[in-house]
């Protein structure tokens, strides 16, 4: 038999499937980051300051 809709169970599993791939996603997007600033120093991670604000 051929099922129909989702059920609990497979949402859930779907569910968990995505949130592995987010962590995953994060944390290659984390040691991509780190690398980065390895090779210019560091990463900026705010804009800079105006001369006025300074």
């Amino acid at each position: 038999m051929a099922k129909t809709g989702n059920t609990t169970g497979d949402a859930l599993s779907r569910e968990e499937r995505l949130a592995a791939k987010l962590r995953e996603n994060l944390r290659r997007r984390k040691s991509q980051a780190r690398d980065m600033s390895g090779e210019t120093g560091t990463v900026q991670t705010a804009l800079p300051k105006d001369e006025s604000e300074r």
